[in-house]
């Protein structure tokens, strides 16, 4: 272990290294420039225990009816050996049903360890990439990998298509209706990122072993419901841009001296958790460590980061206009805090020079505001 990696490993303590989701690699490009998230990352903290452990309990996440929901659709389109999917796969990418074979992999034997699956699905993808005789493989559920700073992350995506004329294509099955050819755009930007995670892992899987990385499609293919009934339809997403940003953010988190050298010494993540497992540090004191290593809060980061919770509460305590997103605090310029801003718009503050166009537009709001019946 070399000295940067000793470090790192010093913020968890005894707590063992979380395992990284392609959710949440895909959610580190949600908000890249949060120097707090970056290093816990980084160390491999696990978020959502140390935000329970100063208060904040996690409660984003799918509830127990959309998983029901999403496990059955996902069911029905790969029952019979995936004839749903063939045919869908055989309009979209050219896939004639006599050349598709179905592997499944969620275990290899007895063997159901990700350490014994990566491998094996390794092997598989490899003498598929190699041979073009291959054509026409779905591979169900493989298990890929990733380094995210310094730490090997496991991924599972629901599907790899290997397509006649020699390209690897990711499927996602997400159980989000299309309703008269229409989609959340949140909910397809989330799948584009997560896909985009598992193309990154696929192509650094060939690229160690001297295979062309872009025979890994950048285009995705994402199974969803049509309209209100169980009937899949296909979309293709491009997730170029996805991929620019995870690489770009996960080059960053490998390199994190600059944020371990600002940090205090002796600060620590650790849970301190006992025989059990359970954490026995002292709150308060957890708290004034996470303190100690700026955020940039953003009212986004609820829907991706298990401290966005905590991050908020001290936004709020600090007066900060984070708390209201990127975009107000563009708008005010150099106002930084909510109270500077409401002193401005009622005019008990007198506005420096640079603030003048900015007061003017804060005191016309407050004069409309106060014109409301």
């Amino acid at each position: 272990m070399n000295e940067l990696d000793t470090r790192l490993a010093a913020l968890r303590g005894g707590t063992p290294p979380v395992n990284f989701s392609a959710r949440a690699i895909a959610g580190l490009t949600a908000n890249p420039g949060c120097a707090r998230r970056a290093l816990l990352d980084a160390s491999g903290a696990d978020k959502g225990l140390i935000s329970a452990r100063v208060g904040f309990p996690v409660r984003f996440g799918q509830s127990t009816f959309a998983l029901a929901r999403g496990r059955a659709f996902e069911e029905q389109i790969k029952a019979n050996g995936a004839a749903q999917l063939l045919a869908l796969l055989r309009e979209r990418l050219g896939l004639a049903i006599e050349e598709a074979s179905y592997l499944t992999l969620e275990d290899v034997g007895e063997h159901t360890g990700r350490e014994v699956r990566a491998a094996h699905t390794a092997n598989l993808l490899l003498r598929a990439a190699r041979d073009p005789d291959d054509a026409g493989t779905l591979f169900d559920h493989p298990m890929l990998r990733l380094t995210v700073a310094g730490h090997t992350a496991y991924l599972e995506p629901d599907l790899v298509a290997f397509k006649v004329g020699g390209r690897f294509h990711v499927v996602e099955i997400k159980s989000f209706a299309v309703i008269d050819g229409q989609v959340d755009s949140e909910q397809v930007t989330a799948a584009a990122r997560q896909a985009a995670v598992y193309v990154l892992a696929l192509r650094e899987l060939l690229a160690d072993h001297d295979l062309d990385p872009e025979i890994v499609s950048h285009e995705v293919l994402l199974v969803t419901p049509a309209n209100f009934a169980n009937t899949p339809v296909v979309s293709v997403l491009d997730v170029r841009k996805q991929l620019a940003a995870i690489r770009r953010v996960l080059a960053r988190m490998s390199h994190i001296e600059t944020l371990l050298e600002d940090l205090p010494e002796g600060v620590t993540f650790d849970l301190a958790p006992d025989a059990e497992g359970n954490p026995t540090r002292d709150p308060a004191e957890l708290s004034a460590a996470l303190h100690q290593v700026p955020a940039r809060y953003r009212p986004g980061c609820r829907a991706h980061c298990e401290l966005a919770a905590f991050c908020r509460e001290e936004a709020r305590r600090d007066d900060s206009l984070d708390v209201f997103g990127p975009a107000l605090s563009g708008l005010l310029g150099g106002v930084d805090t909510v109270s500077a801003a409401l002193s401005l718009a009622d005019g008990s503050r007198r506005p420096a020079e640079e603030e003048a166009d900015i007061a003017r537009a804060l005191r016309h709001a407050e004069s409309l505001r106060c014109s409301l019946p």
